[in-house]
């Protein structure tokens, strides 16, 4: 049972990281497109804009709980 939690957990990993991608690829996308038409942003957020986003806290929290979980599956199975 453990070895498929493992697997999963890998298949949850792979899931996570595709959506990471496909998020900052549409960011990337929508920026391009509004960059003539919005205001000037906040010196604070145009300095780190992945840690003010909260879905990027959120993808990186979670991969980070994914991680650790795998780590634990798969050293509790020795």
């Amino acid at each position: 049972m453990q070895y498929m939690n493992f697997i999963l957990g890998i298949i949850a990993l792979i899931i996570l990281v595709i959506g990471l991608v496909y998020t900052i690829w549409t960011g990337k996308l929508v920026d391009a497109r509004q960059s003539k038409y919005d205001t000037k942003i906040n010196e604070k957020v145009d300095e780190r804009p992945y840690l003010r986003n909260p879905i990027f806290l959120a993808y990186m929290i979670f991969i980070g709980i994914l991680l650790f979980y795998l780590i634990y599956v798969y050293l509790t199975e020795w």
